[in-house]
């Protein structure tokens, strides 16, 4: 249902067996296209839609003209303009990072974890990417009333282990209760507090063509292991959410790559599809992204391929792109190899100068394509 979004537009495969001319005018027609997709996207972002969608939530197009069109403009905030994972402050010389975020996953508890952990790993791993440690949570619990007095004493219990494999303090909370049938069991929202690395020096418009992209590990398995968790698809297969901490594989790349470390980001909402997108926008450059070397464990890509899913489109909570510079490249694929749950670490592509703002994929069988931003909202919500 989701193999490429602008597949249709711009398909752009090329066969070394055409014609001379054949290939001229396949590749004009590519240019066209390239360029009328380029005008588009470069376009800034309005907010103009009737109602909140779902699709508002999925973390592709629309989530983006919501945060660009609508959010930004209205703060004015330089450090919330820059659009990454946690915001920075400065308090008489220490840089500080700041991140919140909201939990509405159905169901609590899936296979590899549950919402108490996820809210904590979530939260932990806005900071760790923004290169900053993580120090201490803020915790909201919205509950729904009827939510068995168990499920929630297991969901609190999941959040203080999560807190203390992640390291942090969780110090203050806040509780409320709806009326049956108005939220999921239990609804989380988390605040991060992290110290600045003086290792970092991160930002999404830092890539420079010819850097490495680098993913931390197989991609696809939360998002695939709540979709079946949730008994909708009659498929069953044992997959597991890869939710954990990403403080020590950050803390690993930052020593092996330090300021050739150009941004990282978690591919939650959207996938590594819609990461890699921010942030080609962000800095104006091109990706292309090597199919074959993107990891994937093989019963989440024969999940993704019997539903019709790309699993690039597909949640990650303990999974970080990043992008390095080219020389340390190696470095920072073998440190991440050396993390425990990063161990399958991989460079995947590299950034390009043209076409700017796009992300192209390679294909197996070597011709490429348009990976766009996720558009509408395919897939149910898992985070």
């Amino acid at each position: 249902m989701m193999r490429h979004p602008a597949a249709g537009a711009a398909d752009v495969e090329r066969h070394a067996q055409e014609p001379k001319g054949m290939r001229a005018e396949v590749d004009a027609r590519e240019q066209r296209v390239l360029g009328r997709i380029e005008q588009a996207r470069s376009r800034p972002a309005h907010f103009r839609d009737a109602q909140i969608t779902m699709a508002h939530g999925a973390g592709g197009k629309a989530t983006r003209t919501l945060i660009e069109g609508l959010l930004v403009p209205a703060f004015g905030s330089a450090s919330l303009g820059e659009l990454a994972d946690a915001g920075t402050v400065r308090l008489e010389g220490l840089g500080l990072a700041l991140t919140t975020d909201s939990f509405v996953v159905k169901p609590l508890r899936f296979p590899g974890g549950s919402i108490g952990e996820l809210a904590v790993n979530g939260t932990v791993n806005d900071l760790a990417v923004a290169g900053a440690r993580p120090v201490a949570l803020t915790l909201a619990l919205v509950l729904e009333e009827g939510l068995p007095a168990e499920a929630l004493r297991a969901e609190v219990e999941a959040i203080g282990a999560a807190a203390r494999t992640a390291g942090v303090e969780i110090v203050a909370g806040d509780t409320k209760v709806v009326e049956r049938g108005h939220a999921d069991g239990m609804y989380v929202c988390t605040t991060g507090l992290g110290v600045l690395d003086p290792r970092a020096s991160l930002s999404p418009r830092a890539l420079k063509p010819g850097d490495r992209i680098v993913v931390s590990g197989p991609i696809g398995a939360h998002g695939t292991a709540i979709m079946l968790a949730r008994g909708e698809f009659e498929l069953d297969a044992a997959i597991e959410s890869d939710t954990c901490s990403l403080w020590p594989a950050m803390d690993a790349l930052l020593a092996a790559a330090g300021p050739g470390l150009r941004c990282v980001r978690d591919a939650t909402r959207g996938g590594v599809a819609s990461a890699l997108n921010e942030l080609a926008l962000a800095s104006g450059v091109a990706m292309l992204v090597r199919e074959r070397a993107v990891p994937v464990d093989p019963a989440v890509a024969g999940a993704c391929e019997i539903l019709g899913i790309d699993p690039m489109y597909v949640a990650n909570e303990g999974r970080l792109v990043a992008c390095v510079a080219p020389e340390l490249a190696d470095a920072a694929v073998a440190a991440l190899c050396r993390v425990q749950g990063s161990e399958r670490a991989a460079e995947i592509g590299e950034v390009r100068s043209e076409p700017p703002g796009m992300v192209l994929v390679e294909t197996a069988f070597g011709g490429k394509r348009v990976m766009d931003l996720l558009v509408g909202d395919p897939l149910p919500r898992i985070c």
